[in-house]
């Protein structure tokens, strides 16, 4: 965190946390998250994030900034009190539109910058210049090691039980391992479906958790229809993890998997670790096609709009406080 000081980035999480109404934020998914979803999560009181891979051809990357940026200015001008939202970078260096997404987020200027499949070391230094945060998204202790000393501000601890890409290790043994030599702000994703997962994630000692598989069954999403009646269809049993698709290990649906005519018991490992996210790639197509859950699918019965989902969520997080 050499870049940023401690002081400047625990000043700036007060600042960001009071305009909380719980410390969560919707993770950004690939094909799901979109403006809609968003602007609904920081309207709700959670920060919005979505990757900007989801806005293709580039000219809707800014589209959707404008909006994001208009529909909360708005909305503050009315009275309320936004949360922030965050731009998801894909700084792997298979994404070949990475370049341009960087220079439209600096552009708009969200308070916070997540990074993911990669060293968040490109990015540091411009969003420190307008004022705003770095989180990198990570899977592993080594690669913590890695994000906070390329001057992340943040880190995203990806856990087992997490939709999409997840990590090998459990959220217990994660988050005290990184707090062994990290002090900074610690998002933790993985499993996590209600309140009390939100409590429990700071009894480890993380600042955030991270919830994505819940906010795919929102009404603002952009995942289809069948996609959500799976989710709300299926449970931790219908979950399977494979590097198949990408090179890196990701938790499907298996319902899905089935459904594109694939056999889940002939999946393989993908050699090459491969993020091209072109409409056209395979990856895209897999994608879309083949969707991806966490491993709290169950906590899913119906699909909500995002205020009333983070409602819930947070009346399950009050009714876990600790005992004055």
């Amino acid at each position: 965190m050499a870049a940023n000081s401690t002081d400047k980035i625990e000043s700036h999480m007060a600042r960001i946390k009071a305009r909380l109404v719980l410390p969560v934020i919707a993770a950004p998914m690939f094909l799901v998250s979109g403006p809609e979803l968003v602007i609904a999560a920081c309207k709700a009181g959670v920060i919005g994030s979505f990757p900007t891979l989801n806005a293709r051809p580039i000219e809707v990357l800014e589209d959707w900034f404008q909006r994001i940026v208009r529909e909360l200015e708005l909305f503050r001008a009315a009275g309320g009190n936004p949360a922030p939202w965050a731009a998801n970078l894909i700084v792997h260096r298979s994404n070949a539109r990475a370049d341009q997404d960087v220079a439209l987020t600096l552009k708009y200027r969200p308070e916070i910058v997540i990074t993911a499949l990669g060293t968040p070391a490109g990015v540091v230094a411009a969003v420190h210049d307008y004022g705003g945060l770095v989180f990198a998204d990570v899977n592993s202790v080594a690669y913590a090691r890695k994000a906070a000393a390329a001057g992340a501000d943040g880190l995203v601890l990806v856990a087992s039980g997490a939709g999409g890409h997840t990590g090998p290790l459990n959220a217990f043994s994660f988050v005290p391992a990184v707090r062994e030599f990290f002090d900074g702000p610690i998002i933790l994703g993985g499993g996590i479906i209600n309140g009390r997962g939100v409590r429990a994630a700071q009894m480890l000692g993380a600042d955030f958790a991270y919830i994505g598989t819940r906010f795919i069954a929102t009404i603002e999403s952009m995942a289809p229809q069948a996609y959500k009646q799976m989710l709300v269809d299926c449970t931790e049993e219908d979950i399977i993890c494979s590097s198949h698709f990408t090179g890196v290990a990701a938790n499907y649906l298996k319902p899905s998997i089935i459904k594109a005519g694939i056999d889940p018991a002939q999946l393989g490992v993908r050699k090459e670790m491969k993020f091209d996210h072109r409409g056209d790639s395979a990856e895209a197509k897999a994608w879309k096609d083949i969707w991806a859950a966490g491993q709290g699918v169950r906590a899913i019965t119906s699909v909500l709009s995002t205020a009333d989902l983070v409602d819930e969520l947070a009346r399950d997080y009050a009714a876990a406080a600790p005992p004055v």
